[in-house]
């Protein structure tokens, strides 16, 4: 955890030339993995200002087991941190304003998007948002998104490719432009959640065929479903807007070829979630317990 969130965008400028092909590419390269070349095309290096805990020269340490660190003082000197940095956390961005060749931006709930035309610049900010609206900002919050989505994406590459081309920061992620289906696939596994769309809000009150899934009367709330569903939604302007798999056809949105594969993704990714998920609560079962509700597999993050 770094003790002091980053103050400036301090862009600077080099010649880049990619030492492997973007498919080649591993998986949360750094930008270190580029030499330098006298004729390359000229891409901007992105840094946030960071001063971590650790100093870099100390080189690799040891990562203590999860028990050790809830039997520490470590969660105290976080929880120190955070309060520490609340007055300054990272809730706008303005590369378009430092970084030559950048060639609009996007201002999501959370994430900016950079378009540089050969890709995509990706700062995920502390910005926090619920029920389609910013409500804060948390110190730290956008770093531990972005790594958590740069985990879940190295843990999953064997069953599918991510945008990814690499990390020069803690926040930012660089990668690849992708044509994106205008349907995100949302899985669930439990009859559970509080917004407009959650499978709980819309069952209670009387919904019993939802997104195709026909649902049989007298589940409670927090059940867990017999097989996991998928609910897939469209988005609207400030909104997400149920529809079904026959919508999505019918509408254009996807092919059925494109939707069966999207469709056979989604449940695959939630399941194997689910399985390292549960590893992990019956290690910490002592400790507390963890409901696993909805998957989302986006171009930018699976959380």
């Amino acid at each position: 955890m770094a003790e002091c969130v980053r103050t400036t965008l301090n862009p600077s400028h080099f010649l880049l030339h990619s030492t492997k092909t973007p498919t080649q590419n591993p998986f949360f390269s750094s930008i270190s993995s580029f030499e330098a070349k006298p004729n390359a095309r000229k891409y901007p290096k992105i840094s946030l200002s960071v001063m971590s805990s650790q100093s870099q020269s100390q080189g690799q340490t040891q990562v203590p087991s999860l028990e050790a660190l809830l039997n520490s003082g470590r969660k105290e000197e976080v929880f120190a941190s955070i309060k520490a940095s609340l007055h300054n956390c990272l809730s706008e961005t303005n590369l378009q304003l430092t970084v030559p060749g950048l060639k609009s931006k996007t201002r999501g709930k959370v994430r900016d998007i950079y378009d540089s035309g050969d890709y995509l610049v990706l700062v995920t900010t502390d910005r926090q948002s619920a029920f389609d609206r910013i409500l804060a900002s948390i110190p730290f919050k956008g770093q531990v998104l972005n790594e958590t989505s740069l985990w879940w994406f190295n843990r999953t590459r064997h069953m599918i490719p991510s945008a990814v081309l690499s990390v020069p920061d803690k926040n930012v992620t660089i990668a690849k432009k992708c044509s994106v289906f205008p349907v995100e696939f949302v899985v669930r596994g439990f009859v559970t959640g509080s917004t407009e769309t959650s499978l709980w809000t819309v069952y209670k009150n009387g919904v019993r065929n939802y997104c195709g899934n026909v649902l049989p009367n007298g589940l409670v709330k927090n059940q867990k479903l017999t097989a996991n569903i998928l609910t897939p939604t469209t988005k609207a302007e400030d909104h997400d807007v149920p529809v079904t798999p026959d919508e999505i056809i019918e509408r254009g949105l996807m092919t059925q070829d494109e939707f069966d594969e999207a469709r056979e993704k989604a449940l695959s990714l939630f399941e194997y979630g689910q399985v390292i998920l549960i590893l992990f609560i019956n290690f910490m079962c002592f400790h507390g317990v963890i409901s696993i509700n909805t998957l989302e597999i986006l171009q930018d993050e699976i959380k």
